[in-house]
């Protein structure tokens, strides 16, 4: 029943944080006017909103889903609290990868979302590669990622200061303005979203069993190198299609996975969707006090994430280090 409540509770408040965002801005309407704009048309105002607000707060919900989903399938498969798309590197590869190939060839702009899973894959691979030799300990792999992840980050905004298309991309890739955001990237982040949080999902259960040692999970019919191949691979295509659209966001695969387990548990087939929930309530509250904390300007969603994870990054390092003894 608890969890239950629990469910309930976040969809409400995610129900009610959307309507508060639809109707916050320098353009307010009524709740009635709105409804009746967006059914009978006619209402200026409720046109600039649906073509301008609707489509950034779909993107911020999907984005915050997928990059909370990545960190649990992440966190499932290195057995490590702390593995988070953003912070091992995996968001910083996709969005160095994708920018580097529309600078190269700026015709092949709309297929940013299959170079940014190709530079999550490349930044996963160098993880594991780097950390094969310690046995995967969850320290090495944080290490390691964090060097990745810098490493990106630096050719990043090198690629900035290239200008033109290249400029304007980078700055896409390694923020989250959410203020210019079309339908056209709704459709891409919604479909392969889907896709992701429906696979992460259906994977469920290996990640179950991925959490016992891995004798144990073989012995329980699991082919344990193949379904981390599997579900590494979703967790970076939900990570980095959220990077090609949303731009980089730390600490959401860190919080979220975090504060779900607190609150409905470990089992993965609660886990899951609870995070997508709480991802997406968390960005879509991130960008919402950006957009209209100060009266000028926005503050990207990722600065508020990084002030709010900075923090929780060293408490949780300082908790593992309690947990092991050190």
């Amino acid at each position: 029943m608890r969890k239950t409540m629990t469910y309930i509770a976040a969809i409400v408040l995610l129900i009610g944080v959307t309507l508060y965002a639809i109707r916050t801005g320098s353009i307010k309407v009524g709740l009635a006017e709105l409804i009746s704009g967006l059914l009978f048309g006619g209402n200026d105002n409720v046109d600039v909103i649906r073509d301008l607000r609707f489509p950034r707060i779909i993107v911020a919900i999907m984005s915050g889903a997928a990059l909370a989903v990545s960190g649990v399938l992440l966190q499932s498969v290195m057995r490590n609290p702390l593995a988070d798309a953003g912070v091992i590197g995996i968001s910083a590869g996709a969005g160095f990868v994708s920018v580097l190939t529309v600078m190269i060839w700026p015709m092949l702009f709309f297929w940013m979302p299959l170079f940014s899973v190709i530079g999550g894959l490349i930044a996963c691979f160098l993880v594991y590669t780097f950390s094969w030799r310690s046995g995967l300990q969850p320290l090495r792999l944080i290490l390691v990622g964090v060097a990745i992840n810098a490493l990106f980050t630096g050719l990043n905004q090198l690629l900035g200061f290239r200008g033109g298309i290249a400029m304007s991309t980078a700055n896409q890739a390694s923020s989250s303005m959410f203020a210019l955001k079309t339908w056209d990237d709704v459709k891409v982040i919604v479909l392969y979203g889907v896709i992701g949080l429906i696979a992460a999902f259906a994977l469920s259960t290996w990640c179950n069993l991925l959490a016992l040692q891995d004798r144990t999970a073989g012995n329980l019919g699991l082919n344990v190198m193949r379904a981390r191949v599997i579900v590494s691979f979703v967790a970076v295509l939900l990570a980095s299609v959220a990077t090609a659209i949303g731009g980089l966001i730390a600490f959401v695969g860190l919080l979220v996975p975090h504060i779900s387990r607190q609150l409905i548990g470990t089992d993965h087939r609660l886990l899951i969707p609870f995070s997508a929930i709480m991802g997406g309530l968390l960005i879509l509250i991130a960008d919402t006090v950006g957009r209209t904390l100060l009266t000028q300007t926005e503050i990207p969603a990722s600065v508020i994430m990084t002030i709010i994870g900075g923090p929780f990054l060293i408490f949780m390092l300082m908790r593992s280090d309690r947990v092991h003894g050190n």
